[in-house]
């Protein structure tokens, strides 16, 4: 009996600390998130990450804490509010957008997963694509061979087109690639390009005369942080000369651009889960390959359409991710 006793209480305290870690809370990983913009504005971009991050195992309150900060449109404010998340401290920072570039400069002791419009080999923040340097890795969102693509289905919805302006920002790293396809592809189509370099508010104030002064049929938005800026400005200004205007990512058919065709914004965000999950894990940001975009959406704007007297054809309609009435 005694001996029987002595083996059950052995094999009690044996298990004890498997016990133990069963019922004791998993860590939990802080994990900044940093933009240039305001919270309401990138909210649609912070529900993706969240919801990739769920899929993958990590939920906020259990193993996950999101710590969050906003520059509100101010970038030189970024610094700052990094310094903030470090004294946290946090695990991992995660930022987009304009604020890709300071944090890249500024933080090297944590990770940095970033998505950003502007090719990171052309800005100096890696020797390649496939090999990531230093700290850093992420998603970017320049997909050259779309912008041949976007006046191909200009070209659908304005058969007789002969006149296109391009409105870019000629800082933004990898927009001469943007536009040495873009006038590849005009020469192909027989479209005429007037090309329009904006780096700031007043330059794309002087791009608006230019554009009248040249007849242009349509205007093709280069996505960079000047142009959504002033998206609404631009699609206005087109609206009132009878012109549609056409850009890369979806937020540009929303605020009244004919049509948009680029990258899924939300699903690119969604695709930062797999690399904050990846370096939690121990992986090396070095060791995880940047990625371009792989979902594509079609947005056709059906009221801007209408009001500019343009038909969309049924193939476009059949072929569009979304319609907007």
């Amino acid at each position: 009996m005694k001996r029987r006793t002595f083996v059950a209480s052995s094999l009690i305290f044996a298990s004890l600390p498997e016990i133990a870690a069963a019922q004791s809370p998993s860590r939990v990983f802080r994990v900044g998130w940093i933009v240039a913009t305001s919270a309401a504005a990138s909210a649609p971009f912070l529900d993706s990450l969240r919801k990739g991050l769920a899929d993958l195992g990590y939920i906020e309150g259990r193993n996950l804490a999101i710590e969050t900060r906003y520059a509100d449109d101010v970038p030189d404010r970024v610094p700052a509010l990094a310094q903030e998340l470090l004294r946290i401290p946090v695990d991992l920072m995660v930022t987009q957008g304009t604020a890709t570039w300071a944090i890249l400069k500024g933080v090297t002791s944590v990770p940095v997963v970033y998505v950003f419009s502007a090719d990171p080999v052309e800005a100096g923040f890696a020797p390649s694509l496939a090999r990531p340097s230093g700290n850093a890795t992420g998603l970017t969102l320049m997909s050259v061979e779309l912008n041949g693509k976007r006046l191909e289905l200009l070209r659908e919805f304005l058969p007789v087109l002969r006149r296109s302006a391009i409105i870019a920002n000629p800082d933004h790293r990898g927009e001469l690639l943007e536009r040495r396809d873009s006038e590849e592809s005009a020469r192909r189509l027989g479209i005429s390009i007037q090309y329009l370099p904006v780096r700031d508010d007043a330059e794309v104030d002087a791009a608006f005369p230019a554009i009248a002064a040249g007849n242009a049929e349509a205007i093709v938005v280069f996505p960079d942080p000047v142009t959504v800026r002033n998206r609404q400005r631009i699609v206005d200004f087109g609206m009132a000369r009878h012109v549609p205007v056409v850009g890369g990512w979806a937020i540009f058919a929303q605020s009244g651009a004919l049509f948009t065709y680029g990258p899924r914004l939300a699903e690119s965000m969604r695709r930062v889960a797999y690399y904050v999950d990846r370096i939690l894990k121990g992986t090396k940001p070095a060791d995880l390959p940047i990625e371009r975009p792989t979902v594509f959406e079609l947005v056709v704007n059906l009221k801007t359409a209408k009001t500019l007297g343009i038909t969309v054809p049924q193939s476009l309609r059949l072929r569009a991710d979304q319609l907007i009435q």
